[in-house]
């Protein structure tokens, strides 16, 4: 059951108040009832897109592999590598690119996990692999966060992200012990307190990778596990028409309030 016609006013005066453009789809995998609000629309993933790297290496990954030291020179550096700047005088294991694009979004890990793929082809093969029909994947960092709206290079739906996220994170695309290391790193995110975080009730934990771009784009994608209850998987991307607009970030907290809300006159 999607519940999508009773929120669908609340989401148009969310729209309307921000001057944005949003799409977003929950999921309550326990009971199979769903929010969805322009849910195939095609947004710019921008660092969300690090969620899907990051599955596709640990597909191929096996703990040796993820041991082993990346290397990568000067010139391979972003103007955002927080963790990476630090290391490239002698590399960084494998796991340690993994946890600094998951948990910090940095730009040259996401580069170099690209890299361990075979580029931008390699992350689109394996989502494919994986059952998503729908992302593109064709740009390394930064110009992935172009987002020029109606440009389908490096795009997704809500209701994609949502179905990669859960085959990820719940379901079967991972070993199990990957699949909580994807898990864990993403728990551990330090970019997503104000969206997904803040809109849930305190005590349940939160799995996410946020995204930011050109035209005020904003997004973050979840896996959530209420205190009680099946998780629930929440994907919300925004943009806003005009290149240099910046993102109003209490956007995405307040559509997830609104969707969740949404799911619990479902239940009644």
């Amino acid at each position: 059951m999607t519940v999508t016609a009773s929120a669908a006013p609340s989401f148009r005066a969310l729209e309307d108040r921000y001057h944005a453009h949003l799409g977003l789809f929950v999921l309550d995998t326990g009971t199979g009832r769903s929010v969805a609000y322009q849910a195939d629309d095609r947004f710019a993933m921008c660092s969300t897109a690090k969620a899907l790297a990051a599955g596709a290496v640990l597909r191929k990954a096996d703990d040796a592999a993820l041991g082993r030291t990346v290397t990568y020179g000067r010139s391979d550096l972003l103007d955002y590598a927080p963790v990476t700047s630090r290391h490239v005088d002698h590399g960084m294991a494998l796991s340690a690119v993994l946890t600094a694009a998951l948990q910090y979004s940095d730009n040259t890990a996401e580069n170099l996990l690209l890299r361990e793929l075979g580029g931008p082809p390699g992350l689109q093969r394996a989502v494919r692999e994986w059952g998503d029909t729908t992302t593109h994947v064709d740009r390394t960092e930064p110009a992935v966060n172009d987002a020029t709206p109606g440009d389908i290079r490096d795009t997704s739906t809500a209701r994609a992200l949502a179905t990669d996220l859960r085959a990820l994170l719940l379901g079967t695309a991972l070993p199990t012990a990957h699949r909580a290391l994807l898990t864990d790193w993403m728990t551990h995110n330090t970019t997503g307190g104000p969206y997904i975080r803040a809109a849930v009730p305190k005590g349940w934990k939160v799995a996410d990778k946020t995204g930011s771009g050109a035209h005020g784009t904003r997004n973050d994608i979840a896996v959530v596990r209420p205190t009680h209850g099946a998780p629930l998987v929440i994907t919300v991307l925004t943009h806003r028409t005009r290149p240099n607009t910046p993102s109003d970030d209490p956007l995405i907290a307040e559509a997830v309030r609104t969707a969740l809300k949404s799911l619990d006159r479902a239940r009644s």
